[in-house]
């Protein structure tokens, strides 16, 4: 019998998480380690926690995670857009409540080039009168 399975991919700067949303008991896995063992900090844990306490689904299904590129602060945002993604395949009745807490939004923000005649993307060289 097959399984359920629910797919969302999210991205946050550089990095791109592709997030699998399966009927468990509420474990994250990401690259193939426990969340608690891959992200460091409990705030970056929260962020991506965030989309399934608010549709109050922590404990209804396991979120399996391939996350590449960029640091811990990106890929915790890519991996809360695909989980957001992922609940609205498995109930379309969540999107008032992700739309409204802003998680169905995909962050435009990257970082800017830098720019020929400048030393970064808006440092200049150090002026001298003389």
């Amino acid at each position: 019998m097959a399984q359920v399975q629910y797919y969302g991919t999210g991205r946050r700067k550089s990095s791109v998480a592709r997030v699998r949303l399966v009927p468990g008991d509420g474990r994250i896995v990401i690259n193939g380690r426990d969340i608690n063992d891959y992200i460091p900090f409990e705030a970056l844990r929260e962020v991506v926690k965030q989309p399934l306490n608010n549709t109050e689904t922590v404990s209804s299904y396991d979120v399996l995670v391939s996350v590449q590129g960029g640091g811990y602060t990106g890929q915790a945002g890519a991996i809360r857009h695909g989980i957001s993604r992922a609940l609205l395949q498995a109930d379309p009745e969540f999107r008032g409540s992700l739309k409204s807490a802003g998680l169905l939004t995909r962050d435009a923000r990257m970082k800017e080039r830098k720019k020929y005649g400048l030393k970064g993307a808006r440092r200049a060289p150090q002026f001298s009168k003389r």
